[in-house]
């Protein structure tokens, strides 16, 4: 998947993302697992200020973690970055 399409699948529906998907959808757009301690991973970029905390529960992502990845992409634009 290109990130444009993983992007709108994440903004077309925020409540039913896969832990997994939300943790390969960082890496695709360049954030590094930082660390991990019992379900939560967090993400890192660099020149980018904010850290992702993502959180394992029942192999879903919360919707509120994947609307601040949706942020995040948005403000750094990194949609617009080239797909590799």
């Amino acid at each position: 998947m290109s990130k444009k399409e993983i992007y709108e699948e994440f903004k077309r529906n925020p409540k039913d993302i896969r832990f997994e998907v939300l943790c390969k959808g960082a890496e695709l757009f360049g954030f590094r697992l930082r660390g991990s301690k019992g379900s939560h991973r967090i993400y890192v970029k660099d020149g980018v200020r904010e850290m992702l905390n993502f959180q394992n529960v029942k192999g879903k992502a919360k919707p509120y973690q994947v609307k601040q990845f949706l942020k995040v992409v948005q403000r750094y634009k990194l949609l617009e970055e080239e797909d590799v």
